[in-house]
């Protein structure tokens, strides 16, 4: 089966940082984008982050451009979200997901385009 492994989550006050990490197997990497969601109780789902499998192109939403890096490990099977200035309103499970490569796109992210996803990591910002 495929699985992807989200990590990294925790409790840190406003201002500082964590790295998330999601570990992908049992399927083709290079085949595949991969994408962060998070989801704060009440709202709806957002996209957060995604890159390709090269590591060459990636997409930000508004709300953590300039903040957050996503990379992608040398052996591609590993894709990081940095989150740097972390603030309240970033407060959500993140989860990690994967997306066909000729679905991906800089311009926005679709959840449901996505076939795989991850279990979720929590990130709490809180003072």
């Amino acid at each position: 089966d495929v699985q992807l492994q989200a990590s990294g989550g925790g409790l840190v006050q406003p201002g500082g940082s964590l790295r998330l990490s999601c570990a992908a197997s049992r399927f083709n990497v290079l085949s595949y984008a991969i994408g962060w969601f998070r989801q704060a109780p009440g709202n709806r789902r957002e996209g957060v982050s995604c890159i390709n499998p090269s590591g060459s192109a990636t997409f930000y939403a508004d709300s953590v451009k300039g903040r957050f890096r996503i990379t992608r490990g040398n052996l591609k099977n590993t894709v990081y979200l940095q989150l740097n200035n972390l603030k309240p309103e970033d407060t959500a499970v993140y989860y990690c997901a994967a997306i066909p490569i000729h679905k991906f796109t800089v311009r926005a992210m679709n959840g449901d385009d996505y076939d795989y996803w991850g279990q979720g990591t929590l990130v709490t910002v809180s003072s």
